[in-house]
């Protein structure tokens, strides 16, 4: 069992690339790590993975080989297999975090579905994946943690916790900001994505009204959305590479987006929370971050940026005017 006095975080979608690096990296920063996906190595395959996969990207790389890795750095780290279609295995996985660590601080929903294609080359069968993986699986995470998120919120009110002390609980969700042309070619992936992106708003916006954001420093609770500018090198960009090894210059590592969450977690709640951010901008501004050539996968190339320089701004006129508000759940 943890000690109560070392956060722990739950990475789901932590078997390879974007997720295994933010694994990796929340245990380097002195988290304790459970690393959850549908992938496991069984022990006689890891006897023969040393000490673990070579290409960290490809489907070696399970929840298996990321928590061994991390322990053998010294670091503290459980795999734990869960289905994020399946809601009984979600509320097992957060469950059994519980049991083994006490408390739940970082939740990070990585794990994803992708089917890139027009409306009428997308099978219903691949769209109705989608929406499990992406949107349904985020939701059901969201309502098995929230319960033990909130506990360590109050536990640390209840201790008078102030801005310089331990970070409070956050969540935080890849998935992209909202504007048009993210729906071209891919309408079917980005009703899930774009539905992710709407629960880290909605769910923001519940934050403010329960008055959970703490006193303006990070202790209080906050959801952030994060996405890449860049492409980064993972499992669902190495068929690209694959097919033609030069993509690789408009590629960045993964560590550029495991070094936004770590910034983003310790920032201030009121800060962070309920925003759609792009990894490279979110460093730029709050890290001071203005040389990324570091990130590169290729050596002095300057990777393509994927997304736009500006984005939309979703608010209205009205946005204070809630009108008579209703709650279902209390009719």
């Amino acid at each position: 069992m943890t000690s109560n006095s070392r956060q722990v975080a739950l990475v789901v979608g932590a078997s390879r690339g974007i997720g295994r690096q933010i694994a990796i990296d929340l245990a380097k920063a002195g988290y304790t790590v459970v690393v959850a996906a549908k992938s496991t190595t069984p022990p006689s395959d890891l006897a023969n993975i040393s000490p673990f996969p070579p290409d960290p990207n490809s489907p070696q790389s399970t929840i298996t080989t990321v928590a061994r890795e991390i322990t053998l750095a010294g670091g503290h780290a459980t795999a734990l297999p869960v289905d994020t279609t399946n809601p009984a295995s979600i509320q097992q996985l957060v469950a059994k975090t519980i049991d083994l660590h006490t408390r739940l601080d970082i939740l990070i929903y990585n794990a994803g579905a992708i089917w890139w294609a027009p409306v009428a080359s997308t099978p219903l069968k691949r769209f109705q994946l989608m929406q499990r993986v992406n949107v349904e699986g985020l939701y059901a995470v969201l309502q098995a943690a929230l319960p033990y998120l909130k506990g360590v919120y109050e536990q640390q009110q209840q201790k008078g916790y102030q801005k310089e002390q331990q970070g409070g609980p956050r969540i935080v969700v890849v998935c992209p900001p909202i504007y048009s042309r993210f729906f071209r070619g891919k309408t079917a992936y980005a009703v899930g994505k774009v539905g992710m992106s709407v629960l880290v708003k909605g769910l923001g916006m519940d934050f403010v009204r329960e008055g959970v954001l703490g006193d303006g420093g990070v202790g209080g609770m906050a959801i952030t959305g994060i996405w890449p500018a860049v492409a980064i090198e993972s499992g669902a960009t190495g068929r690209f590479t694959r097919n033609d090894p030069s993509y690789a210059r408009d590629l960045r590592k993964a560590t550029i987006f495991s070094d936004a969450v770590l910034t983003m977690i310790r920032a201030p709640a009121s800060v962070v929370n309920g925003q759609l951010e792009l990894d490279e901008d979110f460093l730029r501004s709050h890290a001071g971050v203005t040389d990324f050539s570091g990130y590169s996968v290729v050596p002095g190339s300057t990777p393509r940026r994927i997304m736009p320089a500006e984005l939309p701004d979703l608010t209205v006129r009205e946005q204070d005017d809630e009108g008579m508000r209703t709650d279902s759940s209390k009719l």
